[in-house]
């Protein structure tokens, strides 16, 4: 660490621990038996209270969850509305690219690996297409930050997004809720849960469906209407059955389909020598040659089976989560993103120097994981042990079709890919004292791959490919330490270090290239203190943290340069290094504030590291690399890694006859981020500041509701990312959603 990162992350501790110890002295005049709700999380694989969890952890639930999921919105509605979590997508609504603490991975390709974990109900989703299934019925969403790699396993070194549906009941209730905004954005969700055996079964059904029209026209198609919309249907079935005090089991079944189009590139709209967009860009036009073949189809379906025994009063409990899941998807779009080539005019918007569409599916793909764990307590001790096993085997066909031919077929390859893995972990926790908890676990992680791709017919007219394989084969150990010291009965000190893991990495993109490109495992260590706690006379929750980390073999991908391609590295080392700090205020009856906030300072530590910039002429900022056409990249912070995020909201309500009127407003910032391990005056953004609104009437008890919002109530246009082999292109935010919500519960 370097004296000038030292000095910051001891100027943040030093702020964070100073304000825990002020914050008693707030508001003494508040009635002292008003406090702000205890929020309980799983973050350690059983329920506590979110201030006695020794990790940087935020749940996302209720008001706020409702609110940032108005307008039929996916998984990425999260992006910075967490401290130091963004998300992004170059594929659509079903493939997130999370980032934790600025780690995370660019690469586009279905079988990409990622160093964020997706948990749904207790089971890991491997293939990124998995991790876009739709947000309903959900109890609660937790960000676990830095590396999880005892409990969760291999691949979570940046951390673990956490999603828990709400679960079947013992009692008769349910909801249904429908709301209407712009481009015919219809968004229909409900459920229904209850008693089907008495004290020994209980259902839940829950079901969603989602529509937009087409919104963006495209100038050189003919119809208006094009792009940008979606229709996705899913659903879940839940049985809990309970045949005795000591037994029950859980049963989750559901599915998905998603029939949209991919995400729309916009060629040339990024101003050359700066990251303006060019003057006349407007969102809802775009002129591209393919697009009206553009399509985006995703179906998924899966089960799972937690079973739960507990053996007696102080003996431990035996917990098994067996699941299964599966995948077929197909996505084709205009990649270039504008019509004609420089070689066959007329050609535009500005220089397009050869047309680009191709396509991606996964025509098979199968996962199964089974994981088995005792956790229990004897006085002051408390411990998990357990076993992880995961298979799952993914076929992806990768296709390149002639624009300028119709359409036609002229390049194909395939990959093929089986994956297992086991793992052995324990973790323990012992209190020292009434204030001492010290704790730490251990996990032993097992990896192999059997991987074969080849291209059977080249754009370029160049011969196939033999076909080549990779069998990468590693083990790892994962571990944390932690200790916990209650101050006082509403403060905690905390401190953990940790290291986590992520397995080889394979990419066998074939049609534009004759090789495969693989990674080598990488290892994070992390360092990290913080402090959580709640002062009940001023109804505050607040909770801090500093941290630094240091990734060696960093997998990194090389996106784009002078074709449709990407290639897998290995970084000699990354740091990183920040603080996190939440809020949550009850400033007077009614009134809830929540605050959030991030800062992250990442670098690139490889003098040897080089990688080719920009295929399509932008203007390149890093020193020439040892290889023509190469720059370096050492000392350059990550893809996608902002060094601030900002977060508020708000939510007040007042009576209105028997029931209450409400309004709820929510603001997301985050700062410039870089879309490349380059850095270029265009592909990157300056800040992004997006801001969410409702307010209605809400009936006694919630029995029904009527509500109008908007979201990114400003029209902010930011570019999210680019595209960079073949001209400047780009794909930006959502516009302005304006609709309104009708919601009863039974």
């Amino acid at each position: 660490m370097t004296s000038a990162s030292l000095r910051a992350l001891l100027a943040a501790s030093v702020s964070v621990t100073a304000f825990a110890l002020a914050a008693p002295a707030l508001a003494q005049t508040a009635t002292a038996d008003t406090e702000v709700g205890e929020v309980l999380v799983t973050a350690q694989k059983r329920s506590e209270n979110i201030n006695d969890v020794p990790l940087a952890v935020t749940a996302v639930s209720g008001e706020k969850l409702d609110a940032i999921r108005s307008s039929g919105g996916d998984i990425r509605v999260f992006s910075a509305r967490v401290p130091s979590l963004t998300l992004e997508s170059s594929f659509g609504r079903t493939f997130p690219r999370p980032y934790i603490r600025g780690l995370g991975n660019t690469d586009f390709d279905l079988n990409a690996s990622q160093p964020v974990s997706f948990v749904y109900d207790e089971v890991v989703m491997e293939t990124p297409v998995l991790k876009g299934f739709p947000l309903f019925d959900i109890d609660q969403v937790e960000v676990l930050k830095g590396p999880q790699g005892t409990l969760f396993g291999r691949n979570t070194p940046a951390g673990v997004l956490k999603f828990d549906s709400a679960k079947p009941t013992q009692t008769f209730e349910g909801y249904a809720q429908g709301s209407y905004a712009t481009y015919d954005t219809i968004n229909l969700e409900g459920a229904v849960s209850g008693p089907i055996i008495e004290g020994v079964l209980a259902g839940r059904l829950s079901a969603l469906y989602q529509r937009r029209s087409d919104w963006v026209d495209n100038l050189r198609g003919g119809d208006k209407n094009d792009s940008e919309g979606y229709k996705q249907f899913a659903i879940r079935g839940q049985l809990l059955w309970t045949p005795t005090e000591n037994l029950d089991a859980l049963l989750n079944l559901h599915y998905q389909h998603l029939n949209g189009t991919p995400r729309v590139f916009r060629a040339n709209i990024i101003q050359k020598g700066t990251n303006n967009f060019v003057p006349g860009f407007k969102r809802d036009e775009i002129s591209q040659d393919a697009q009206s073949r553009a399509v985006q189809k995703i179906e998924s379906s899966g089960a799972n089976l937690k079973i739960t025994y507990d053996f007696g009063e102080g003996m431990p409990e035996l917990t098994s989560v067996t699941a299964y899941e599966r995948v077929d998807a197909y996505s084709r779009g205009d990649i270039d993103g504008g019509f004609g080539a420089s070689f066959a005019p007329p050609f535009g918007p500005g220089f397009i120097p050869f047309p680009a569409e191709s396509a991606d599916g996964i025509p098979f793909h199968r996962q199964f994981t089974q994981e088995l764990r005792l956790a229990g307590n004897n006085g002051p001790l408390g411990y998990t042990v357990g076993a992880y096993y995961f298979n799952e085997s993914i076929k992806i066909d990768s296709f390149d079709y002639n624009t300028l031919g119709g359409g036609a077929l002229q390049g194909y390859a395939y990959q093929n890919q089986k994956s297992e893995s086991w793992a052995l972990f324990a973790n323990v926790d012992y209190d020292v004292s009434e204030q001492l908890n010290i704790g730490g676990g251990i996990r032993y992680s097992d990896d192999k791959k059997d991987f074969l791709a080849q291209r059977t017919r080249s754009p370029f007219g160049a011969p196939r490919t033999a076909i080549l394989r990779a069998n990468p084969d590693t083990s790892e150990v994962s571990f944390n330490l932690n200790a916990t010291y209650a101050a006082s009965d509403t403060l905690n000190l905390y401190a953990r270090v940790s290291r986590g893991y992520r397995a080889p990495s394979i990419q066998g993109r074939l049609v534009f290239g004759d090789t495969l490109s693989i990674a080598d495992k990488e290892t994070v260590m992390s360092y990290e203190a913080g402090i959580k706690g709640k002062v009940p006379e001023a109804r505050l929750r607040y909770d801090a943290a500093v941290f630094y980390y240091d990734a060696n073999d960093l997998q990194i991908t090389a996106v784009g340069g002078g074709a449709n391609f990407n290639r897998l590295l290995n970084a000699d080392k990354a740091v990183g290094y920040g603080f996190e700090f939440n809020a949550e205020l009850e400033p007077v009856d009614r009134l809830l504030i929540t605050a959030g906030l991030s800062y992250n300072n990442t670098e690139i530590k490889d003098s040897a590291l080089f990688t080719q910039p920009c295929g399509g002429g932008c203007t390149v900022l890093d020193p020439a690399g040892p290889i023509a056409g190469t720059v370096r990249i050492d000392g350059n912070s990550l893809p996608n890694a902002p060094k601030w995020i900002a977060n508020v909201t708000a939510g007040y309500s007042w009576p209105m006859g028997e029931g209450e009127l409400f309004v709820f407003t929510d603001w997301a910032y985050r700062s410039k981020v870089n879309f490349f391990l380059y850095q270029s005056a265009e592909f990157n953004d300056s800040k992004l500041l997006e801001g969410g609104l409702r307010l209605g009437y809400r009936a006694p008890e919630a029995r029904w509701e009527v509500a109008a919002f908007g979201r990114n109530i400003t029209n902010d246009k930011s570019l999210e990312g680019g595209i960079d082999f073949n001209n400047l292109t780009g794909f930006v935010n959502d516009p302005r959603i304006l609709g309104v919500e009708v919601k009863t519960k039974f």
